[in-house]
C-alpha cells in the first residue's frame, strides 16, 4: 500500500509539473524590450501578396492564416513574433535575425499538450547563426525531440519564413 501511495504522488508530481511547463509564457512586450533594450522601434508590416504569398505557403505548407506580418526593426535587426500550428494549437514564437541569419530565437506562447520542450535553449540554441540557402530552406541540421515532431516543424517552417521575408525586405 505504501509503495502504492509513492506511485501515485510521484506521477501526480510528473503530470503537474509536464502541464504546469507548457502554461508558461513571454509576453510580446516582454520579449520586444529584451531584444531592443535601448528603444522598441515602432512596428512595420510585410504584406504576404503575390510572390511572397506563394513562397510563404510553399515554406508553410499551407496558405498563411494572414495576410500581413509585423516586425519591429533597427538598422543592425529585425525581430518577429510570429504564430504557427503545432498539431492542433498556435505556437507562438519570436526571431530576431542579424545579417541574414537567426540571432535569437523563443517560444513566447506554448499552447499545445505535448512538444513544450522546443521552448528550452538546449533545443533554441541549434538555431543561433542559422540562415538560408538557395533553395530556402535552413542551412543548418536542426535535431529534432523525440515526441515533439510536429512542434519542431512548426519551429522551422516559421525560421524559415522569417528569414524569407527579413532577405526580401533587403532588396
Amino acid at each position: 500500500m505504501r509503495y502504492f501511495k509513492i506511485t501515485i504522488s510521484m506521477l501526480t508530481l510528473l503530470i503537474l509539473s509536464t502541464a504546469s511547463a507548457s502554461d508558461d509564457h513571454i509576453a510580446p512586450e516582454d520579449f520586444l524590450q529584451r531584444v531592443f533594450a535601448d528603444a522598441e522601434p515602432d512596428s512595420e508590416t510585410v504584406w504576404l501578396t503575390g510572390d511572397k504569398q506563394d513562397v510563404a505557403t510553399q515554406i508553410l505548407g499551407h496558405k498563411p492564416d494572414y495576410l500581413r506580418l509585423r516586425f519591429w526593426q533597427t538598422e543592425e535587426k529585425k525581430a518577429w513574433i510570429v504564430d504557427e500550428i503545432g498539431k492542433t494549437e498556435p505556437i507562438t514564437i519570436g526571431i530576431v535575425v542579424e545579417d541574414n541569419a537567426i540571432s535569437d530565437i523563443q517560444v513566447l506562447a506554448f499552447r499545445e499538450s505535448r512538444g513544450w520542450e522546443i521552448k528550452h535553449d538546449f533545443f533554441t540554441k541549434q538555431f543561433r547563426g542559422v540562415g538560408l540557402d538557395s533553395r530556402r530552406r535552413l542551412n543548418a541540421d536542426i535535431d529534432g525531440i523525440s515526441g515533439a515532431t510536429l512542434s519542431v516543424r512548426a519551429m522551422n517552417k516559421v525560421s524559415r519564413l522569417v528569414l524569407y521575408l527579413s532577405q526580401s525586405l533587403d532588396s
